[in-house]
């Protein structure tokens, strides 16, 4: 559960700057965005528990 609740996290925090620094709002533009923080998210999570499990 703890995974799960990080990559939330990530993925809200990474929505929330690109909804802040695109020009405009539309649906495609927040698709677009919410994949591109949920791969963000899973990256990061990845890149964590790799520096972590050391």
């Amino acid at each position: 559960m703890t995974g799960v609740l990080e990559v939330l996290v990530w993925w809200a925090a990474l929505t929330g700057i690109w909804l802040v620094l695109i020009g405009t709002v539309d649906p495609l533009e927040i698709l677009v965005g919410a994949a591109a923080a949920l791969a963000g998210a899973l990256l990061a999570r990845a890149g964590r528990r790799a520096v972590t499990d050391r």
